[in-house]
């Protein structure tokens, strides 16, 4: 078993048509041009699917193998998953020849081998560069061509960075190089994701409202604060691929997606210091006007040098826990302590703030300039609510949520009376038990 470290991007013509002169600046080597065929298999079931196993046979000149990947870790594009690979002599399954160990409890696997059906397929042609960098080497390839089930097909113009051997931090710091110039972004969809897509129908992707965080049992307030940027990047990236494919509606919930990330930062600040975080900081806030603008344009936002930046450098600092250098014993010692403890009391506190905001009717004006403040802390409300019971925190939300519309619609007497129940409405928190 291998574990792959890889980062994904989907590049355009100009990036594509420029790496060349750019990994010329490096100590590598090059390997020329080959075609490459992808056949991926599924039962009518999709069994491998629902238990987030992807099977496939590759095919390079007349050499074949056949590769299993299970269950991993995606942040941000940055993929980690178990890996397990076969020679094969011609291209037919043969599942036994992988460990026992890997399948699902209860898979019988000479059965699954019957089950299993070219699903789809995936013919690009790649060109590789083993690049010397820091302290470890990459391999970086580039693959163009095309993903294929039945009459659908996308095409693939991709660009990744896989670690051989060495760090994490060079990697990221060499993805951050090539993409100076603009041109890439971080891959949402692998080349898996969307051949089932297509398999399916190619049907309409939908937004998604953001999630309530759910920490593990008995987590620490570091390995939630974790948990939450990662949940917080999942939202991202996702309606980041929405939008550039083509949704407008997706572009609101990348702002939101975003601001999550500055909240989740204004929560931890008691604890992480703002100069841990600086450069994170001002790319965050420059990026925000720039898609508050209903007119912004995805492909220009998404592929810009910029916005890669952003999500580059949020990748690096919560890969390499990179508030660590900058926290005192006080506050290490707070961050190891209980998330459920430290959610409870920063409840309390958003709900006071929204309490001391609103407690009087407003003018029109003071809706409005309110307006932020009220998103900020229904951000803060689904990051900190995630032990208490669904239903609970569902009404809670509610609440505050039909006070922000209402003032977004200018209503005001919608306004007035949604304030008045929003204060009114029991903590939680306090009253409810947690799951």
């Amino acid at each position: 078993m291998t574990v792959e470290i890889e980062l994904k991007f989907i590049a355009t013509p100009a990036a594509i048509a420029e790496l060349p002169a750019q990994l010329a600046r490096f100590n590598s080597e090059h390997t020329a041009l080959s075609k490459l065929t992808n056949i991926y298999f599924e039962t009518a079931e999709n069994y491998l699917r629902s238990h987030d196993i992807g099977l496939r046979i590759r095919g390079f000149d007349d050499q074949y193998e056949m590769t299993i990947k299970t269950g991993g870790k995606v942040l941000a594009g940055l993929h980690q998953r178990p890996e397990y690979n076969v020679e094969l002599k011609k291209p037919v399954l043969k599942l036994s020849a992988f460990p026992k160990d890997i399948w699902p409890e209860g898979c019988k696997v000479a059965a699954l081998q019957k089950a299993l059906v070219p699903l789809f397929r995936t013919d690009f042609t790649r060109e590789k560069w083993v690049i010397t960098y820091g302290e470890s080497e990459i391999e970086l390839v580039l693959d163009q061509g095309e993903v294929v089930a039945g009459e659908l097909s996308e095409p693939l113009s991709e660009i990744e960075l896989e670690l051989k051997k060495g760090n994490t931090v060079d990697l990221l710091a060499l993805a951050a190089e090539i993409g100076e110039h603009g041109g890439l972004r971080q891959g949402g969809f692998s080349k898996a994701a969307r051949g089932y897509h297509l398999a399916k129908g190619n049907p309409l992707r939908e937004t998604k409202p953001l999630p309530v965080y759910k920490a593990q049992p008995k987590a620490t307030v570091e390995q939630a604060m974790t948990g939450m940027f990662e949940l917080a990047l999942d939202h991202w990236q996702y309606h980041e691929e929405l939008w550039v494919r083509g949704d407008k509606l997706a572009r609101p919930v990348v702002l939101q997606a975003v601001e999550t990330v500055r909240q989740i930062l204004v929560l931890f600040g008691g604890l992480v210091p703002r100069k841990a975080s600086s450069e994170l900081r001002t790319l965050l806030t420059d990026l925000v006007p720039v898609l508050e603008q209903k007119s912004a344009d995805a492909q220009d936002v998404c592929f810009s040098a910029t916005y890669l930046k952003s999500k580059l450098v949020l990748t690096s600092w919560l890969t390499t826990s990179g508030w660590t250098p900058f926290i005192d014993d006080k506050s290490a010692k707070k961050l190891e302590g209980s998330f459920k403890r430290f959610s409870d009391i920063m409840l309390g506190r958003t709900a006071a703030d929204l309490k001391e905001a609103f407690a009087q009717p407003l003018t029109e004006e003071g809706y409005r300039d309110q307006l932020a403040r009220l998103k900020r802390q229904i951000i803060t409300f689904h990051l900190l609510s995630g032990a208490y019971p669904e239903r609970d925190v569902a009404d809670y939300l509610a609440g505050w949520t039909e006070l922000q519309q209402a003032i977004i619609q200018k209503q005001l007497a919608l306004e007035d009376s949604a304030r008045s129940h929003a204060v009114m409405m029991d903590a939680f928190w306090l009253n409810g038990q947690p799951r």
